[in-house]
């Protein structure tokens, strides 16, 4: 009986001891998985919120770095909707805009030193709207949806949440910041009646972004940006010279009062001829430029002030890069700038490392993800194998970036080769050689260099291991 209740126990304290390993191993687990969360939370750029929605469209913004580690300025990424023959309204915002057409057309209108230019923007296109500056937007693609990527840079004037706009347009929603101002004031600034004030500020209710087509406040607004451009600055001046008192139930001094609402807003004085016009803000296409860099595995475009002036007021910089199935942007560093990403077209990962050696994080983004990568910090994006992987994005600096690569023919570990870099590893120089020479390629890397049978199987110094976190040197 004895001997039972002893196996009994053997039994019993052997299941406990199984037990206590699978929770264990469970919460080992469920630390890393939550170590992992968290990694992914610090640089896949999460929090979007919506911030306008209509029948005719929206805007989801998505908050930048909030400052954390970088120390450069903060960007937030923009993503703008709209449906066809649809118009976001006259404002100004207290933030630098650029804009990036991912799909459709738009004609863009805003002031330029006290003038209204007027661009139309194709797919690829890039354009810059200065903070302060009044400007609108409408989708003149037929039965295509406007799709706008843009960089919001925050003036550092006004501590409001991540921006905000000013509305030029609106009425009861959204509402005028002409609004705000006392009826007899506007009425002596605009030279109309109290009456015609009221009705240009209180019919307007769909919305930032409106349909041209399908209501009857928006008539103005669809006649106006019908007419070609020097139609409309003929229309403007003719409209601001007019004088004439008017009933509230007459529909015609209404639409006249907004037009010159628009005069006042957008000034007068711009010419009708397009040649004339050349030295004023233009457009820059990144579908159109050619490659920094290509070889059969994928191409790269940096697009700074140089190529682009209107950069240099901003201090942003742009870039595309598109890889092949399985290929790999060789891990590198930016020493000048912050790194913003948006994922436009298949998938892939982005490893970032910590300062310390320590991988950061290795997170699998898909189209429409954005991520972002602190300055210095060591990194690299894949392709998965299913497909090409394409991604576009903001840099927080203007200047030329100068990545320098950690691995490949163009790298540091080639250009700083010799006895005393291969005493820093801890391999004899003949070693180190080997290794490096193996990657032929630079730049944008093939996948599956090196097989699993070449790999040496060696062991880590312990001396290298022991350094671990604290090998962060901070003064």
């Amino acid at each position: 009986m004895g001997r039972i209740t002893s196996a009994l126990l053997l039994v019993v304290l052997a299941l406990c001891c199984a037990v206590a390993m699978v929770k264990g191993y469970n919460h080992h687990e469920g630390g890393e998985g939550g170590e992992r969360r968290e990694r992914e939370r610090m640089f896949l750029l999460r929090d979007m919120k919506r911030v306008v929605r209509t029948d005719a469209g929206e805007m989801k913004v998505v908050r930048g770095s909030h400052g954390r580690i970088s120390d450069m300025p903060n960007i937030h990424v923009g993503f703008v909707t709209m449906e066809p023959n649809s118009l976001f309204i006259p404002q100004y915002l207290d933030s630098d805009l650029i804009l990036f057409i991912r799909r459709g057309e738009a004609w863009v209108g805003s002031i330029y030193r006290d003038e209204l230019i007027e661009k139309r923007l194709n797919c690829g296109d890039v354009y810059r709207i200065p903070a302060g500056s009044t400007f609108y937007l409408v989708n003149t693609a037929d039965g295509q949806q406007l799709h706008v990527i843009c960089s919001i840079e925050k003036s550092d004037s006004i501590g409001w949440g991540t921006f905000q706009s000013f509305f030029i347009g609106g009425g009861s929603y959204p509402t005028s910041v002409l609004a705000g101002f006392e009826r007899s004031t506007l009425s002596t600034a605009l030279n109309v009646s109290e009456s015609q004030v009221r009705q240009i500020l209180t019919r307007q209710k769909s919305g930032p972004i409106i349909s041209l087509s399908d209501s009857q406040q928006s008539r103005v607004w669809t006649q106006f940006l019908e007419m070609k451009h020097y139609e409309r600055v003929q229309c403007l001046k003719r409209m601001a010279q007019v004088h004439e008192e008017a009933t509230e139930q007459d529909e015609e001094p209404i639409m006249w009062s907004l037009r010159k609402l628009l005069n006042s807003v957008f000034g007068n004085q711009v010419s009708g001829k397009d040649e004339e016009r050349s030295s004023k803000p233009d457009t820059y296409n990144l579908f159109d430029r050619k490659p920094d860099f290509e070889n059969d595995y994928g191409s790269s475009v940096a697009v700074d002030q140089s190529a682009y002036s209107p950069l240099r007021q901003s201090g942003v910089g742009l870039y595309l890069v598109n890889l092949t199935a399985g290929s790999m942007m060789a891990p590198h560093l930016n020493p000048t700038a912050t790194e913003y990403g948006i994922v436009l077209r298949g998938s892939g990962r982005i490893q970032i490392v910590f300062p310390n050696g320590t991988l950061a994080m290795n997170a699998k983004v898909n189209e429409g993800d954005v991520f972002w990568i602190p300055r210095y910090f060591p990194f690299c994006q894949i392709a998965s194998h299913s497909g090409p992987f394409e991604f576009f994005g903001f840099t927080t600096s203007a200047r030329r970036n100068r990545p320098q690569f950690l691995v490949g023919s163009n790298s540091v570990l080639q250009s700083m080769r010799g006895p005393a870099f291969a005493a820093a590893f801890g391999v004899s120089e003949e070693r180190l050689e080997r290794i490096v020479n193996a990657q032929s390629e630079s730049t944008i890397l093939p996948s599956g260099s090196a097989s699993a049978e070449e790999v040496e199987n060696e062991r880590i110094p312990e001396v290298i291991r022991s350094f671990g976190d604290e090998m962060i040197m901070g003064f």
